[in-house]
């Protein structure tokens, strides 16, 4: 069945043209994947279809009742807001009937206790029952606990960035939908989390259609793809590495088809130069088809991104770590690590959320400073840093302003001498685009840009913060392939299975409680460990309890009950204040950032202080979940 038709849709920022006369469907079922290099338009196409905005000509049509959900790359968020209470935003009744419960349950735990709130709270739970809307509200809460969100009642202001988005997914989830619209779903949540999410939307009833460039998600998860592509669309039918085959095939037809206009021009040319006469019918006719041939050139094919710059020379001293500590608060963050990176080293830093990854790479890049042991730098070795909040980006220059603030001039990896202007066409920004202002350029061309600038720099030891964050596949792709050549070491975090897989030869494995191991091989090497591991691990413990299960009832022994620690039941009582707390020093320090106005010193200070109290908050939740587990299993076990 079909649930909304596109039909010559077109839309134009400025002088670009973004999309012209494009046209596609959504049918019952869907799991659509929309793909194509930065600035071409995605996400406005997104947009558009979503009814956030308006196309300049063009109509959609949608079937009487289909519902849509759209999770923009920046959801708008309420500051004042719980999390189940943006969760709970959406317009449909079942969608209100919960907002007014939690209200009412939040009053109540105010001790706001009266007769007429005890009868709105008992018309409210008969309303509930009569909509199944506990089951809503018990998978809302679940789904947040899967992608990180342990404080429901937590006020939307006080999250950071990464937290917000991934409530922000949640919402759309939970929320009835017919048509499911997703712009990169998978930026800001672990590898852990992609798995669940990418099992979750493959069960999923609704349509899907979605921007991503994690390759292994668009491959397990959409059975379309479609291209956007110098302003037309192009449909593929099955997943992403169908799509890779079928569009080499029409990319060689189209080669084909190239190849023969251009014999077909030699031909005619020849025939013009030989002197021909307009004269006779015939010869003004073969004349016309020579103008033909030549209108008819298809257009550019899209410019291949090249990344051959030179580094400095890296000496056999790179970087070693002795006993380094890290802690925010009362959590350890990275305890006592130890590590000697090699110069052609390729390691990948994964781990859930808060554990400490961008943390290790700050305190090597110079960032953070460690609060014990011993950070070495060898005296050769040039850091650049590819961070995840692209803060050396200063949005009111102009793209070619700065690039030349790097260098004017740079050498490529075979010696040739460019300029910054030529540099910049490599990266896809022609001359057009280069005196355009860093503050409208999108999302993933400003992740482009700011990764050529580090690069201009000549480094020869790389530290990549979830470099796939919002670059297109394309650019993933040469990026990728310019690792593979690069003369030096490469530290990367990265939350996307397919990158990890093509670019890292062993893993830091930051475990959330300060430790960190060591793996050799790619992420799917680890995880194919990881499972022979518990697989065995379950084995044996069968196997245990089938011998158990022979003994004597009476010479069992007793299974030993679950109970706090002294200190565990301490901290239990008193963590629900400390978390309360810890938001309040996030929400005033984050006050104090919006009033330090132009102070770029201050402000480089109390950024760095917001990212210290925000991994503390995050500890502090990570905690809270383990205690309140534990406390529910004890109570179970005391009434069962």
């Amino acid at each position: 069945m079909n649930l909304l038709t596109a039909e010559r849709l077109s839309k134009s920022f400025g002088m670009k043209q973004l999309f012209e006369q494009v046209s596609f469907s959504i049918n019952e079922g869907d799991k659509i994947g929309l793909i194509g290099i930065n600035g071409t338009g995605k996400s406005t196409l997104l947009k558009v279809l979503a009814g956030a905005e308006q196309p300049d000509e063009g109509t959609i049509s949608i079937r009487n009742g289909i519902s849509i959900e759209y999770l923009p790359q920046n959801p708008p968020i309420d500051d004042d807001a719980t999390v189940l209470g943006h969760i709970f935003s959406g317009r449909s009744p079942l969608m209100q009937l919960l907002r007014e419960y939690e209200s009412a349950i939040a009053q109540l735990e105010r001790g706001e206790d009266s007769p007429s709130l005890q009868k709105r709270l008992l018309e409210l739970n008969g309303r509930m029952d009569a909509a199944d809307a506990w089951q809503v509200e018990n998978e809302a809460k679940r789904i947040l606990a899967k992608l990180g969100i342990s404080d429901f009642e937590a006020r939307m202001g006080t999250l950071s960035g990464g937290r917000r988005k991934r409530v922000a997914l949640a919402g759309a989830l939970i929320r009835p939908a017919d048509i499911l619209i997703l712009d990169e779903p998978t930026n800001h949540i672990d590898t852990g989390t992609v798995d669940w999410l990418e099992q979750h939307l493959s069960k999923s009833k609704s349509s899907l259609l979605m921007i991503t460039h994690d390759r292994y998600f668009l491959d397990r998860v959409a059975g379309r793809i479609i291209e956007l592509d110098h302003g037309k669309l192009y449909g593929y039918t099955g997943s992403y590495s169908v799509f890779l085959e079928q569009k080499a095939d029409r990319m060689a037809q189209q080669q084909a088809s190239e190849d023969k206009r251009q014999n077909l021009l030699r031909r005619e040319l020849a025939w013009i130069r030989r002197g021909a006469k307009a004269r006779s019918t015939k010869q003004k006719a073969r004349i016309e088809r020579f103008e033909k041939l030549q209108d008819a050139a298809p257009e550019a094919a899209p410019q291949d991104m090249d990344i051959a710059l030179s580094g400095a020379r890296l000496g056999k001293k790179v970087i070693e770590l002795h006993n380094v500590s890290k802690r925010y608060g009362d959590r350890d963050i990275i305890r006592s690590f130890s590590y000697i990176v090699q110069r052609d080293d390729r390691i990948g830093i994964v781990g859930p959320n808060g554990a400490g990854k961008s943390t290790l790479l700050k305190l090597i890049a110079g960032k953070l400073t460690p609060d014990s042991g011993e950070l070495d730098i060898g005296p050769t070795v040039k850091i650049g840093m590819f961070s995840q909040e692209n803060e050396e980006l200063n949005e009111s220059m102009r793209v070619i302003e700065y690039i030349r603030e790097a260098s004017e001039q740079v050498r490529t990896s075979d010696g040739e001498l460019i300029s910054a202007s030529q540099m910049l066409e490599r990266f896809l920004f022609p001359p057009s685009a280069q005196w355009t202002p860093i503050a409208n350029l999108s999302g993933g061309e400003k992740r482009r840009l700011f990764l050529l600038r580090i690069l201009m720099e000549g480094p020869n030891v790389l530290l990549l913060d979830e470099p796939t964050n919002d670059l297109d596949i394309q650019t993933l792709t040469v990026l990728e392939d310019y690792l593979e050549r690069f003369q030096g070491a490469v530290l990367v975090v990265s939350h996307d299975r397919y990158f990890l897989d093509r670019t890292v030869d062993a893993l830091l494995v930051a475990e959330g409680n300060g430790e960190i191991s060591h793996h050799a091989g790619n992420f799917s090497d680890y995880r194919e460990r990881l499972k022979e591991t518990e697989a065995a691990a379950a084995a044996g413990k069968e196997k245990k309890h089938a011998v158990s299960s022979e003994s004597a009832a009476d010479s069992r022994p007793k299974d030993k009950a679950l109970k706090f620690s002294f200190k565990e039941q301490k901290e239990y009582e008193e963590i629900d204040e400390r978390i309360a707390h810890a938001e309040r020093d996030v929400k005033q320090i984050e006050e104090e950032i919006s009033n330090a106005g132009g102070d770029y010193e201050a402000l480089g200070k109390l950024t760095a202080r917001h990212q210290e109290l925000v991994a503390a908050l995050d500890g502090l939740l990570e905690r809270w979940t383990y205690l309140t587990d534990l406390a529910e299993r004890i109570e179970l076990q005391k009434n069962g």
